[in-house]
Protein backbone atom coordinates (compact mmCIF):
# COMPACT_ATOMS: atom_id res chain seq x y z
CA UNK A 1 0.00 0.00 0.00
CA UNK A 2 1.23 3.29 -0.93
CA UNK A 3 2.00 5.79 1.56
CA UNK A 4 0.03 8.78 1.82
CA UNK A 5 1.30 12.14 0.17
CA UNK A 6 2.34 15.12 2.59
CA UNK A 7 0.04 17.06 1.11
CA UNK A 8 -2.71 15.13 1.75
CA UNK A 9 -1.51 13.59 5.58
CA UNK A 10 -1.31 17.45 6.22
CA UNK A 11 -4.52 18.08 5.04
CA UNK A 12 -6.41 14.93 7.14
CA UNK A 13 -4.41 15.86 10.61
CA UNK A 14 -5.33 19.49 10.41
CA UNK A 15 -9.02 17.98 9.61
CA UNK A 16 -8.68 15.51 12.50
CA UNK A 17 -6.35 18.11 14.78
CA UNK A 18 -8.18 18.26 18.57
CA UNK A 19 -9.81 20.69 19.50
CA UNK A 20 -10.45 22.39 16.45
CA UNK A 21 -13.60 22.72 15.20
CA UNK A 22 -14.70 22.90 11.67
CA UNK A 23 -17.32 25.29 10.17
CA UNK A 24 -20.21 23.10 8.74
CA UNK A 25 -20.37 23.99 5.25
CA UNK A 26 -22.96 26.48 5.12
CA UNK A 27 -26.01 25.08 3.12
CA UNK A 28 -27.31 26.56 -0.26
CA UNK A 29 -30.37 28.30 0.25
CA UNK A 30 -33.69 26.87 -1.06
CA UNK A 31 -35.52 29.40 -2.55
CA UNK A 32 -39.38 29.64 -1.17
CA UNK A 33 -41.81 28.23 -3.36
CA UNK A 34 -44.25 30.94 -4.81
CA UNK A 35 -47.58 30.73 -2.83
CA UNK A 36 -49.85 29.51 -5.66
CA UNK A 37 -52.23 32.09 -7.02
CA UNK A 38 -55.60 30.95 -8.26
CA UNK A 39 -58.04 32.90 -10.55
CA UNK A 40 -60.26 33.84 -7.63
CA UNK A 41 -62.83 37.03 -8.73
CA UNK A 42 -62.89 39.88 -6.16
CA UNK A 43 -65.90 39.14 -3.44
CA UNK A 44 -69.34 40.65 -4.40
CA UNK A 45 -69.66 44.18 -3.67
CA UNK A 46 -71.76 47.22 -4.05
CA UNK A 47 -75.48 48.41 -2.99
CA UNK A 48 -78.25 45.49 -2.27
CA UNK A 49 -80.88 47.08 -4.35
CA UNK A 50 -83.66 45.47 -2.62
CA UNK A 51 -86.11 46.61 0.52
CA UNK A 52 -85.18 45.60 3.63
CA UNK A 53 -87.64 43.22 4.25
CA UNK A 54 -86.30 41.12 0.85
CA UNK A 55 -82.97 41.92 1.64
CA UNK A 56 -83.39 39.97 4.72
CA UNK A 57 -85.18 36.96 4.31
CA UNK A 58 -82.05 36.56 1.41
CA UNK A 59 -80.00 36.48 3.86
CA UNK A 60 -81.99 34.45 6.66
CA UNK A 61 -82.63 31.64 3.70
CA UNK A 62 -78.78 31.60 3.34
CA UNK A 63 -78.54 31.10 6.63
CA UNK A 64 -81.09 28.35 7.14
CA UNK A 65 -79.37 26.44 4.58
CA UNK A 66 -75.82 26.56 5.65
CA UNK A 67 -76.88 25.70 9.26
CA UNK A 68 -78.60 22.74 8.51
CA UNK A 69 -75.75 21.43 6.31
CA UNK A 70 -73.12 21.81 8.85
CA UNK A 71 -75.34 20.28 11.26
CA UNK A 72 -75.90 17.36 8.85
CA UNK A 73 -72.43 17.12 8.64
CA UNK A 74 -71.87 16.62 12.22
CA UNK A 75 -74.99 13.77 12.36
CA UNK A 76 -73.13 12.00 9.70
CA UNK A 77 -69.75 11.85 11.33
CA UNK A 78 -72.15 10.24 14.37
CA UNK A 79 -73.60 7.78 12.53
CA UNK A 80 -77.23 9.65 12.61
CA UNK A 81 -77.28 9.81 9.25
CA UNK A 82 -76.22 7.42 6.56
CA UNK A 83 -75.53 6.87 3.00
CA UNK A 84 -74.40 9.25 0.68
CA UNK A 85 -74.58 12.69 1.74
CA UNK A 86 -73.74 16.01 -0.63
CA UNK A 87 -73.76 19.30 1.13
CA UNK A 88 -74.67 22.52 -0.48
CA UNK A 89 -72.33 24.42 1.88
CA UNK A 90 -70.85 27.32 -0.35
CA UNK A 91 -73.53 27.32 -3.09
CA UNK A 92 -76.27 28.73 -1.28
CA UNK A 93 -76.75 32.18 -3.01
CA UNK A 94 -77.87 30.47 -6.34
CA UNK A 95 -81.02 27.98 -4.26
CA UNK A 96 -81.80 31.46 -2.33
CA UNK A 97 -81.56 33.67 -5.00
CA UNK A 98 -83.65 31.08 -7.50
CA UNK A 99 -86.36 30.30 -5.20
CA UNK A 100 -87.18 33.76 -4.17
CA UNK A 101 -87.96 34.32 -8.18
CA UNK A 102 -90.54 31.47 -8.59
CA UNK A 103 -94.34 31.71 -8.04
CA UNK A 104 -95.79 28.63 -6.37
CA UNK A 105 -97.43 26.85 -8.96
CA UNK A 106 -93.51 26.74 -10.97
CA UNK A 107 -92.15 23.36 -10.81
CA UNK A 108 -88.26 22.27 -9.48
CA UNK A 109 -86.29 19.23 -10.65
CA UNK A 110 -83.25 19.07 -8.68
CA UNK A 111 -80.18 16.80 -8.26
CA UNK A 112 -78.38 14.92 -5.13
CA UNK A 113 -77.46 18.09 -3.99
CA UNK A 114 -80.87 19.39 -3.26
CA UNK A 115 -81.32 19.72 0.62
CA UNK A 116 -81.47 23.74 0.21
CA UNK A 117 -83.36 23.70 -3.01
CA UNK A 118 -86.33 21.86 -0.98
CA UNK A 119 -85.58 23.94 1.93
CA UNK A 120 -86.29 26.95 0.50
CA UNK A 121 -88.95 25.68 -2.13
CA UNK A 122 -91.02 25.23 1.70
CA UNK A 123 -90.38 21.63 2.09
CA UNK A 124 -90.76 21.97 6.04
CA UNK A 125 -87.07 21.25 8.02
CA UNK A 126 -88.20 18.47 10.24
CA UNK A 127 -89.51 16.36 6.97
CA UNK A 128 -86.30 17.02 5.75
CA UNK A 129 -84.38 16.10 8.35
CA UNK A 130 -86.39 13.19 9.67
CA UNK A 131 -85.98 11.96 5.68
CA UNK A 132 -82.64 12.21 6.36
CA UNK A 133 -82.78 10.00 9.35
CA UNK A 134 -84.57 7.22 7.14
CA UNK A 135 -87.67 7.92 9.14
CA UNK A 136 -91.49 7.71 8.20
CA UNK A 137 -91.90 11.54 9.22
CA UNK A 138 -89.97 12.22 6.58
CA UNK A 139 -90.40 13.69 3.28
CA UNK A 140 -90.18 10.28 1.15
CA UNK A 141 -91.30 8.82 4.31
CA UNK A 142 -87.76 7.30 4.96
CA UNK A 143 -87.04 5.69 1.93
CA UNK A 144 -85.53 8.15 -0.10
CA UNK A 145 -83.16 10.07 2.04
CA UNK A 146 -80.33 12.54 1.31
CA UNK A 147 -80.38 12.07 -2.20
CA UNK A 148 -84.16 11.87 -2.78
CA UNK A 149 -86.06 14.30 -1.05
CA UNK A 150 -89.37 15.30 -2.41
CA UNK A 151 -92.65 16.78 -1.87
CA UNK A 152 -95.76 17.45 -4.34
CA UNK A 153 -96.87 20.19 -2.32
CA UNK A 154 -94.33 22.10 -2.69
CA UNK A 155 -94.29 21.45 -6.33
CA UNK A 156 -90.98 19.57 -5.65
CA UNK A 157 -90.49 17.19 -7.89
CA UNK A 158 -87.50 15.41 -6.17
CA UNK A 159 -83.24 14.93 -5.61
CA UNK A 160 -82.37 12.82 -8.60
CA UNK A 161 -79.07 9.89 -7.79
CA UNK A 162 -78.37 9.89 -11.31
CA UNK A 163 -75.95 12.97 -12.97
CA UNK A 164 -78.60 14.57 -15.19
CA UNK A 165 -81.25 12.31 -14.50
CA UNK A 166 -83.53 15.45 -13.25
CA UNK A 167 -83.45 17.06 -17.00
CA UNK A 168 -85.53 14.94 -18.72
CA UNK A 169 -88.17 14.51 -15.89
CA UNK A 170 -88.20 18.43 -16.21
CA UNK A 171 -89.32 18.43 -19.78
CA UNK A 172 -91.68 16.07 -18.92
CA UNK A 173 -93.15 18.13 -16.56
CA UNK A 174 -92.74 21.33 -19.13
CA UNK A 175 -94.96 19.17 -21.78
CA UNK A 176 -97.87 18.30 -19.70
CA UNK A 177 -97.96 22.03 -18.03
CA UNK A 178 -98.17 23.51 -21.51
CA UNK A 179 -100.85 20.55 -22.72
CA UNK A 180 -102.87 21.31 -19.55
CA UNK A 181 -103.05 24.96 -20.52
CA UNK A 182 -100.85 25.98 -17.25
CA UNK A 183 -98.27 28.87 -17.62
CA UNK A 184 -95.69 28.14 -15.30
CA UNK A 185 -91.72 27.41 -15.37
CA UNK A 186 -90.15 23.91 -14.58
CA UNK A 187 -87.03 24.69 -13.19
CA UNK A 188 -84.02 22.29 -13.66
CA UNK A 189 -81.08 22.19 -11.48
CA UNK A 190 -77.77 20.46 -12.25
CA UNK A 191 -73.94 20.70 -12.46
CA UNK A 192 -71.87 21.16 -14.94
CA UNK A 193 -70.99 17.37 -15.18
CA UNK A 194 -74.22 16.74 -16.42
CA UNK A 195 -73.64 18.53 -19.51
CA UNK A 196 -71.09 15.87 -20.47
CA UNK A 197 -74.10 13.68 -20.40
CA UNK A 198 -76.27 12.92 -23.44
CA UNK A 199 -79.46 13.29 -21.22
CA UNK A 200 -78.65 16.92 -21.40
CA UNK A 201 -78.16 17.55 -25.08
CA UNK A 202 -81.56 15.41 -25.39
CA UNK A 203 -83.62 17.30 -23.13
CA UNK A 204 -82.13 20.93 -24.01
CA UNK A 205 -82.91 20.37 -27.95
CA UNK A 206 -86.56 19.05 -26.85
CA UNK A 207 -87.28 21.83 -25.08
CA UNK A 208 -86.09 24.80 -27.91
CA UNK A 209 -87.49 21.77 -30.93
CA UNK A 210 -90.70 21.63 -28.90
CA UNK A 211 -90.82 25.31 -27.19
CA UNK A 212 -91.26 24.54 -23.68
CA UNK A 213 -90.85 26.43 -20.44
CA UNK A 214 -87.73 25.13 -19.23
CA UNK A 215 -85.66 27.11 -17.11
CA UNK A 216 -82.31 25.27 -16.85
CA UNK A 217 -79.91 26.04 -14.40
CA UNK A 218 -76.84 24.88 -14.34
CA UNK A 219 -74.32 25.23 -11.04
CA UNK A 220 -70.98 25.50 -12.19
CA UNK A 221 -69.04 24.83 -9.20
CA UNK A 222 -65.72 23.76 -11.59
CA UNK A 223 -65.13 20.14 -9.85
CA UNK A 224 -68.17 17.97 -10.83
CA UNK A 225 -68.32 15.04 -9.05
CA UNK A 226 -63.71 15.39 -8.62
CA UNK A 227 -62.36 16.41 -12.38
CA UNK A 228 -61.97 20.10 -13.24
CA UNK A 229 -64.15 21.36 -15.75
CA UNK A 230 -61.00 22.35 -18.55
CA UNK A 231 -60.44 18.25 -17.96
CA UNK A 232 -63.31 16.42 -18.70
CA UNK A 233 -65.20 19.54 -21.35
CA UNK A 234 -63.15 20.70 -24.47
CA UNK A 235 -64.98 23.51 -24.70
CA UNK A 236 -66.06 25.13 -21.36
CA UNK A 237 -68.36 27.90 -22.41
CA UNK A 238 -71.51 26.14 -20.94
CA UNK A 239 -73.70 29.01 -22.71
CA UNK A 240 -72.19 28.24 -25.92
CA UNK A 241 -73.26 24.82 -25.80
CA UNK A 242 -76.75 25.61 -24.86
CA UNK A 243 -76.71 28.52 -27.60
CA UNK A 244 -75.70 25.54 -30.22
CA UNK A 245 -79.93 24.56 -29.40
CA UNK A 246 -80.62 28.48 -29.92
CA UNK A 247 -81.56 28.54 -26.52
CA UNK A 248 -81.39 32.13 -24.69
CA UNK A 249 -78.43 31.91 -21.99
CA UNK A 250 -77.12 33.88 -19.47
CA UNK A 251 -74.08 33.62 -17.26
CA UNK A 252 -74.25 34.53 -13.55
CA UNK A 253 -71.96 35.14 -10.31
CA UNK A 254 -73.60 32.17 -8.66
CA UNK A 255 -71.71 33.73 -5.13
CA UNK A 256 -73.90 37.23 -5.56
CA UNK A 257 -77.31 36.41 -4.25
CA UNK A 258 -78.48 39.87 -5.74
CA UNK A 259 -76.88 38.69 -8.81
CA UNK A 260 -78.72 35.87 -8.83
CA UNK A 261 -81.93 36.77 -7.45
CA UNK A 262 -81.85 39.49 -10.33
CA UNK A 263 -81.04 37.24 -13.23
CA UNK A 264 -83.21 34.45 -12.02
CA UNK A 265 -86.17 36.89 -11.59
CA UNK A 266 -85.39 38.00 -15.51
CA UNK A 267 -85.31 34.34 -16.54
CA UNK A 268 -88.20 33.10 -14.82
CA UNK A 269 -89.94 36.06 -16.28
CA UNK A 270 -89.06 35.27 -20.29
CA UNK A 271 -89.42 31.46 -19.67
CA UNK A 272 -93.28 31.92 -18.32
CA UNK A 273 -94.33 34.94 -20.97
CA UNK A 274 -92.66 33.31 -23.78
CA UNK A 275 -93.25 29.90 -22.93
CA UNK A 276 -89.43 29.03 -24.22
CA UNK A 277 -86.89 27.39 -22.62
CA UNK A 278 -83.83 29.43 -21.26
CA UNK A 279 -80.13 28.20 -19.95
CA UNK A 280 -78.77 30.36 -16.71
CA UNK A 281 -75.26 29.22 -15.73
CA UNK A 282 -74.54 29.94 -11.67
CA UNK A 283 -70.63 29.87 -11.32
CA UNK A 284 -70.54 28.86 -7.83
CA UNK A 285 -67.72 27.19 -5.40
CA UNK A 286 -68.80 24.32 -2.88
CA UNK A 287 -66.65 24.14 0.08
CA UNK A 288 -66.88 20.58 1.44
CA UNK A 289 -65.62 17.95 -0.86
CA UNK A 290 -68.33 16.06 -3.54
CA UNK A 291 -69.54 13.72 -0.90
CA UNK A 292 -68.82 12.53 2.24
CA UNK A 293 -67.27 9.64 1.41
CA UNK A 294 -64.56 12.16 -0.86
CA UNK A 295 -61.01 12.56 0.44
CA UNK A 296 -61.13 16.04 -1.97
CA UNK A 297 -57.53 15.48 -3.01
CA UNK A 298 -58.08 16.58 -6.99
CA UNK A 299 -57.89 20.37 -5.61
CA UNK A 300 -55.18 22.59 -3.83
CA UNK A 301 -56.64 23.36 -0.34
CA UNK A 302 -55.08 26.99 -1.04
CA UNK A 303 -57.51 27.29 -4.04
CA UNK A 304 -60.72 26.53 -1.02
CA UNK A 305 -59.35 29.25 1.37
CA UNK A 306 -59.04 31.76 -1.55
CA UNK A 307 -62.94 30.87 -2.60
CA UNK A 308 -64.09 31.27 0.46
CA UNK A 309 -63.39 35.04 0.51
CA UNK A 310 -65.67 35.15 -1.98
CA UNK A 311 -68.22 33.47 0.20
CA UNK A 312 -72.09 34.25 -0.36
CA UNK A 313 -73.22 35.04 3.39
CA UNK A 314 -69.83 37.16 4.90
CA UNK A 315 -70.04 39.06 1.41
CA UNK A 316 -73.44 39.81 1.54
CA UNK A 317 -73.65 40.55 5.10
CA UNK A 318 -70.93 43.19 5.11
CA UNK A 319 -72.59 45.11 1.63
CA UNK A 320 -75.97 45.14 4.07
CA UNK A 321 -73.73 46.55 7.42
CA UNK A 322 -72.35 49.19 4.95
CA UNK A 323 -75.48 50.05 3.94
CA UNK A 324 -77.15 50.41 7.02
CA UNK A 325 -79.96 47.88 6.19
CA UNK A 326 -78.14 45.10 9.25
CA UNK A 327 -76.43 45.55 12.55
CA UNK A 328 -74.32 42.93 13.71
CA UNK A 329 -77.17 42.06 16.53
CA UNK A 330 -79.85 41.67 14.03
CA UNK A 331 -77.26 39.19 11.99
CA UNK A 332 -77.00 37.14 15.18
CA UNK A 333 -80.41 37.03 15.67
CA UNK A 334 -80.78 35.63 12.23
CA UNK A 335 -78.08 33.32 12.78
CA UNK A 336 -79.49 32.09 16.18
CA UNK A 337 -83.47 31.80 14.34
CA UNK A 338 -81.86 29.08 11.80
CA UNK A 339 -79.81 27.52 14.31
CA UNK A 340 -83.00 26.84 16.29
CA UNK A 341 -84.95 25.86 13.81
CA UNK A 342 -82.05 23.08 12.86
CA UNK A 343 -82.39 22.07 16.61
CA UNK A 344 -85.91 21.85 16.40
CA UNK A 345 -85.74 19.41 13.46
CA UNK A 346 -83.13 16.84 14.81
CA UNK A 347 -85.13 16.83 18.18
CA UNK A 348 -87.98 15.86 15.73
CA UNK A 349 -86.41 13.64 13.63
CA UNK A 350 -84.70 11.71 16.54
CA UNK A 351 -88.17 11.29 17.93
CA UNK A 352 -89.68 9.91 14.64
CA UNK A 353 -90.93 6.26 14.01
CA UNK A 354 -88.77 3.88 11.78
CA UNK A 355 -91.01 2.08 9.46
CA UNK A 356 -92.38 -1.22 10.48
CA UNK A 357 -90.82 -4.57 9.27
CA UNK A 358 -94.73 -5.56 7.88
CA UNK A 359 -94.48 -2.40 5.52
CA UNK A 360 -90.76 -2.77 3.63
CA UNK A 361 -92.38 -4.47 0.85
CA UNK A 362 -95.40 -2.00 0.39
CA UNK A 363 -95.78 -0.01 -2.37
CA UNK A 364 -93.33 -2.16 -4.20
CA UNK A 365 -95.00 -3.98 -6.48
CA UNK A 366 -99.11 -3.73 -7.72
CA UNK A 367 -100.91 -6.32 -5.34
CA UNK A 368 -102.33 -8.90 -7.27
CA UNK A 369 -105.58 -8.94 -8.92
CA UNK A 370 -108.60 -10.13 -6.80
CA UNK A 371 -109.95 -13.40 -8.35
CA UNK A 372 -112.87 -13.10 -10.70
CA UNK A 373 -111.66 -9.47 -10.97
CA UNK A 374 -111.65 -7.91 -14.48
CA UNK A 375 -108.02 -6.89 -15.49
Amino acid sequence: MKPASATKRKARGAAQAPGVKSKPARAARTPKAAAPVFDVPAPPSGPVPFERKLALGLLHDMLRVRRMEEQCAQLYGEGKIRGFLHLYIGEEAVATGTMRALLPEDRVVATYREHGHALLRGVKMDAIMAEMFGKREGCSRGRGGSMHLFDAASNFFGGNAIVGGGLPLAVGLALAARLQGRKCVTACFFGEGAIAEGAFHESINLAALWQLPVLFCCENNLYAMGTALARSESQTDLCAKAAAYRVATERVDGMDVVAVHQASARAAGFVRDRGLPMFVEFQTYRYRAHSMFDPDLYRDKAEIEAWKTRGPIHSYTARLKEQGLLSEAQFLKLDAKAASEVAHAVAFAEAGSWEPLADLTSDLCTPPARSGAKS
